[in-house]
Parts: C-alpha cells; sequence; structure tokens
C-alpha cells in the first residue's frame, strides 16, 4: 500500500505541479555525484533527465590532489554524451580529521587547472570549498573573515581569466550553532564574511549555494519553513539583501536531503515528490537541486544514498519519474567544414563531394541533436542532398558527403555550406562562385588492328576520377575512321584529371590518362586488338578456346572486312 501511495503522490505531483513549469529551457533536477563511475553517469541522466527532461545537473567536488587533467576530461566528455551540466565543488585534501586550509596564493594553480578543461557547457560553475562555518571543513577553525578573503582571491583570478565563470561560496550548515571555534552560525557567518573591510566579494560572485538540509537531524517536514529548512536558501537571500546585496542571484542547492533510518524509504520518496514537484520546482530563484548523494554505500553517508546495495532507492524511481524540463544550455559551437568546390563544372550534371567536419567546440555534433548540413545558393536550379551528421565530438573530425545536381543551363552560382541546429545556423563556410558550362565535347582517336579502315559499333567510353569513382559512361558508340565522338560529357569537373577507358568487342580494352576541359578534348588512344573472344576483358587462354570453337571469330582478322 505504502509503494502505491507513494506511485499516486508522485503522479498527482506531476499532473498538479509539472516541472516543466520551471523557468524556460532549464531542467532543475539534479543530483550530487561525488566521484562518479561510468555507470553513475547512465544513473544519473535517467534519473535527472528521465524520459522528458533534458540535461539536468550534477555536483561533483575535485580535490587539489586530484587535479588530473586527462581524467577530469573524460569525466566531462561522459558528462556531455550523458547530457548532464557540472556543478564543481573545489576541495583540498585531509590533514587527518580537518580539511586544509586553501590560501589565497592556491588560486593560481586552480585556476591554470580548471582552464585546461573543455567545459560540458559555456557556463563554468565552481563553488568555492564546503560548509566553512565547520573548523573541521576550515583547517580547525570557523573563521568567515578568513574564508572571505580566500574566497574573495579565487572569485576575483576566477572571473579574470574567463568570463564564463559562475562563481558561488561555499554553501553553509544552516543548522549549526555558535560555538566558535567549532562552529558558527550560518547567519553570523555571512555578515562576519561579508563586512570584511575592502573584500568586494559581492562583485565577483554571480550564484548562491546552499545547503538546504530539512533539520533537525535530516528528518524535518518537508513543509517547514527558515533557515534549518529545505527552503533554508530564502533565509540566505533575505539576509543578503539586508547586507545591502544588490544582485539577484540563482540558487543552486548543491545539498540536501532526507536520512534513511529517522525516516522510512518510502517517506522520503514522498517527500522528495513534494519538494521537486510543489516547493523548488515552483520557486523561479531556484535553478538547479543537487540532493546529497547519488551513491555512497557505506558510513557515514549510507543513509542518505539513492543507490542501495539492492538497487535504486524508492526516491530514485520517484524522482526518475517525475515529468522535466528539457533544459537548452548554451554550448560553444566552434569548428570548421572543409570542402573543396572547384570554379567550374559542367551543367545537368550530378557530383558528390566530400565534406570535413571539424568540431573544436563544446557540443556534440549529430543528428539526433538536430545538428544538420545544410547548402545555400542563390539559384533555385540547383539540387543537393547531404548525408546525415554521424556523432562528432569536441576535437573529432569526420567525413561527410553532399550531392549537388547543377542548373540544366550555363550560369554563374553562389553556394555555401551551413552547420544547422534546429535551423539556426552554427557555421557557414564563404561563399563559393562557380560557373556552369555547356556539355564539352570529347574525341576519342584510336585505331583498329589490322582493319585499313577503323570503322566499328558497339563501342563504350568510361570516365574514372582521382578516385577512381565511375563518374561518366556511354554505350552504343560508333567509330569512324578511328574516330569516336561525344558531345555530350557531362558529370566531370573542367580542368581534372580523368582515366578515359574505350571498351568494344572483341577488342581488348584500353584507356589513357589525361585532363578534361570545357569545350573540346582531344585524347589519343593506342590501338585495339580483338583479342578478347570471350569478352571478359582480357587475353588469356579461355580466348583461343573460345575462338578455336567460333571459326568466325578469325574472319575479324581480314583487313578490309569491316566486323
Amino acid at each position: 500500500m505504502k509503494k502505491l501511495f507513494i506511485y499516486l503522490l508522485t503522479f498527482l505531483c506531476i499532473a498538479i505541479f509539472p516541472l516543466s513549469s520551471y523557468a524556460q529551457e532549464n531542467n532543475k533536477v539534479g543530483i550530487s555525484l561525488l566521484q562518479p563511475t561510468s555507470e553513475d553517469f547512465i544513473g544519473a541522466s535517467a534519473l535527472t533527465n528521465g524520459s522528458t527532461g533534458d540535461w539536468g545537473y550534477v555536483t561533483l567536488v575535485i580535490q587539489e590532489n586530484d587535479r588530473d587533467v586527462r581524467k577530469w576530461q573524460d569525466i566531462f566528455e561522459n558528462l556531455r554524451d550523458k547530457h548532464l551540466i557540472p556543478i564543481v565543488r573545489l576541495a583540498t585534501s585531509p590533514q587527518g580529521e580537518v580539511w586544509r586550509r586553501p590560501e589565497e596564493k592556491d588560486a593560481k594553480e586552480w585556476v591554470d587547472f580548471l582552464n585546461k578543461l573543455n567545459w560540458v557547457i559555456k557556463k563554468r560553475y565552481v563553488v568555492l570549498f564546503n560548509e566553512p562555518n565547520h573548523a573541521t571543513e576550515w583547517g580547525g577553525e570557523a573563521d568567515p573573515e578568513n574564508y572571505g578573503k580566500v574566497a574573495a582571491a579565487f572569485a576575483k583570478q576566477l572571473k579574470e581569466s574567463h568570463d564564463d565563470y559562475v562563481v558561488m561560496l561555499a554553501g553553509l550548515d544552516g543548522a549549526a550553532p555558535s560555538y566558535p571555534p567549532q562552529y558558527e552560525d550560518s547567519g553570523i557567518f555571512i555578515r562576519k564574511m561579508f563586512q570584511v573591510k575592502d573584500l568586494h566579494l559581492e562583485e565577483y560572485i554571480d550564484a548562491w549555494a546552499s545547503h538546504s538540509y530539512p533539520n533537525p537531524g535530516f528528518s524535518g517536514s518537508v513543509w517547514d519553513t527558515g533557515k534549518k529548512s529545505i527552503r533554508g536558501y530564502e533565509y540566505e537571500l533575505s539576509l543578503l539583501k539586508e547586507l545591502g546585496f544588490e544582485k539577484d542571484l540563482p540558487v543552486f542547492i548543491t545539498e540536501t536531503g532526507w536520512k534513511e533510518g529517522k525516516l522510512s524509504e518510502s517517506a522520503i520518496a514522498e517527500n522528495y515528490a513534494i519538494a521537486f514537484s510543489q516547493i523548488w520546482g515552483q520557486d523561479k530563484r531556484v535553478q538547479a537541486i543537487t540532493p546529497f548523494v547519488f551513491k555512497y554505500l557505506s558510513e557515514p553517508f549510507i543513509g542518505f544514498s539513492w543507490v542501495k546495495d539492492r538497487g535504486y532507492s524508492a526516491q530514485y524511481n520517484a524522482i526518475k519519474d517525475l515529468s522535466k524540463q528539457k533544459g537548452a544550455p548554451e554550448q560553444i559551437q566552434k569548428g570548421r567544414i572543409e570542402i573543396a568546390f572547384p570554379k567550374t563544372l559542367i551543367a545537368r550534371s550530378t557530383y558528390h563531394f566530400a565534406v570535413f567536419l571539424k568540431n573544436e567546440g563544446q557540443a556534440i555534433w549529430s543528428q539526433d541533436d538536430q545538428y544538420s548540413l545544410s547548402v545555400k545558393t542563390d539559384s533555385a536550379d540547383v539540387q543537393t542532398l547531404t548525408s546525415d551528421i554521424r556523432s562528432t565530438k569536441p576535437f573529432e573530425e569526420s567525413k561527410l558527403s553532399i550531392t549537388i545536381k547543377t542548373p540544366p543551363k550555363p550560369q554563374t552560382i553562389r553556394i555555401s555550406l551551413l552547420l544547422e541546429k534546429n535551423g539556426k545556423t552554427i557555421l557557414e563556410t564563404k561563399n563559393h562562385s562557380i560557373t556552369i558550362e555547356p556539355f564539352p565535347e570529347l574525341t576519342i582517336k584510336t585505331s583498329l588492328f589490322p582493319k585499313f579502315v577503323s570503322n566499328g559499333d558497339g563501342f563504350e567510353i568510361q570516365l574514372f576520377n582521382k578516385e577512381e569513382e565511375l563518374v561518366f559512361s556511354k554505350k552504343g558508340l560508333s567509330m569512324r575512321k578511328g574516330n569516336i565522338t561525344i558531345e555530350d560529357i557531362s558529370d566531370i569537373i573542367p580542368g581534372q584529371q580523368y582515366r578515359v577507358v574505350l571498351l568494344g568487342y572483341p577488342y581488348i580494352p584500353r584507356q589513357s590518362i589525361t585532363i578534361l576541359n570545357k569545350g573540346t578534348n582531344t585524347v589519343n588512344i593506342k590501338r585495339l586488338f580483338p583479342f578478347d573472344a570471350d569478352g571478359n576483358g582480357r587475353w588469356d587462354l579461355n580466348d583461343i578456346k573460345t575462338a578455336i570453337l567460333n571459326p568466325n571469330f578469325f574472319l575479324r582478322f581480314i583487313p578490309w572486312r569491316e566486323i
């Protein structure tokens, strides 16, 4: 009955308070991953995005002794692939039972490291450490003045190094008492931090990180209000206004959650369904909620874990099934489209060109994400077809193809290629001017062994480009006095090299490599020998056998006969 009640409650929350009522193009649902595994990315994406949403959030923790660019870039690539937005919390390293207190001079190394990463989206969300109103989190002493100075130094250097950083102060423990130096009340801590003279901390802060836990004991009512509730951020924002903070800061609830043991798993699931749908989801100030914690299967945090030894928790399934907004965060689009268009093409011809996409930005270009390659031209007579875009990740290159059918009449056209997403242009090549020429003419000059006069019928001409693709062929051609003329050569690119192949039974095929131009072209091909009795395109012992079994074949060797 309890499980049934949870699902009924969740359904009602979806129907009455859908998460799609969130701010446009932002999916607030998230989870704290800490240091994830590959399996965690899949589970987190299913949780935060579900079947209706996209681009949920995850909070990660990077320690100073774990600043491995390759490792974290791989993590970012996994997040990019699973459409998860990272919120990065900086951490020092444990020294016994406390975390080392960072110093202002540490900021440079952090900035250098973070700037080496290709972030998942344009905005780079960074939280400056964790609950410094606990002595254990700040080198053994809750020191708001010192935290303010260090945070200001970090925030200033981050913002000066790149405009895309969205810097947040550490989330505070709203339930901590004022018991210095071990603890400091969050309100007192905030007041003292912002009252440091000439700090100007507010100039560098872009958003507010909040640890809005349901206290006391991580078991408070979902409907409670005040600094020790899941609406603790309201108290914090109100205090900032009281202190003269003029910015309207978006709120990132980077930690929150009920602890199993004090409440049943089913009760926790009920609370989360209400909180996401009716409280956080309806507050336009809240941009993201990443409860603590996705997976932690040991003490002291096993009671907060959304993953259990037996599988996913009730709250995981309840929140996964909520209707969610399709987030659309801005990503840096950068790259190149490379194509070698010739200056001249032939009318009423079909061409296939290779196109190379080089992705140097943040997004994954793929057909599934509504990316497409299109052609822009000033001629309504040009017809084009482009291949689908396969998944092209940042710093990858993919090869596509484009087919162009030229107009039936000579003219000059202008043409460019576009990479688009949902009809919006992402990249565009320069305009290429192409002259469309009339059909060129091709005359083949050769002779037939052992004829006095080289006349014959049933010949075929084939043209192969440098990639050994057959671009033109014509059968049933006649030879008169050693000449074969074709007046309507199509599908070639004037000025390029082609392999010209002449075929005609029973002659061994001959070829010549030449450059074909617009207008009139003449190609000389060596004498043809009628030795291909079996018609397989080469001379071998089977030709002798075939000729012997067909005595009339030898009549072809009479010089004055025209067969």
